[in-house]
Parts: structure tokens; sequence; C-alpha cells
């Protein structure tokens, strides 16, 4: 059999018990479905490029902070975003703002 490589740890050695597959050395377990669907999101800037977790974008266009009278200005850096699911994509922590939910058509990978 042809097993795929732990998602977690990338080890070799994985094994299949009933419907799951099981990493023996981190002991994360999964189905073949699992993996499909964390294979699906797929999130782009603004210019169509990919992002993935731990990349670099620039603020696009002036943004009003809800629950805030500040503005997050055009250009802005935000380091290490981290993709989750939803109508706001982008999880960051924006210096001088914090932890902030930001729409990837609003951002450009640098």
């Amino acid at each position: 059999m042809n097993l795929p490589n732990c998602p977690k740890c990338n080890s070799e050695y994985t094994y299949q018990d009933g419907e799951l597959l099981i990493c023996p050395e981190c002991a994360h377990e999964w189905s073949e479905n699992d993996q499909h669907e964390e294979e699906g999101l797929v999130v782009k800037d603004a210019n169509g490029n990919l992002l993935a977790d731990g990349d670099t974008v620039s603020v696009i266009k002036d943004l009003k902070v809800k629950g805030s009278s500040s503005t997050l200005k055009i250009g802005t850096k935000v380091k290490n975003i981290r993709l989750v699911e939803g109508d706001h994509n982008i999880d960051c922590k924006i210096d001088g703002f914090g932890a902030m939910k930001l729409k990837s058509e609003f951002v450009k990978k640098i």
C-alpha cells in the first residue's frame, strides 16, 4: 500500500486503522477526506496571487477599523498572516492595532 505521509510531521510510517490514517511518531489521526478538505482552502490576494500561512502582505486601500476611530492606512505591512475559513479569511496582528481579521481582497502579497 502507498499511504500518504503524515500532514503534521511528514512521517512516512503512517498506517491505516479502519477509515483512519495514523502516524506512530506524533500520534496524529486523520482520514483521507480530512486531508483533501485541508488542501481545499485557497485564498488569493487582490492581484490573484495565492496566499499561505506566514506570508507578508500589504494593505492596498485605507480601511476603517470597526469599534475604533482609527484607520488602517494604505501600504501598511502585515507580517506572518494566518489563513482561516470565512468572510474575513486572514487572521493577523498589526503593530499599533492588535489582533485583527482582514479580507484577502484588500491586501497584496509582498
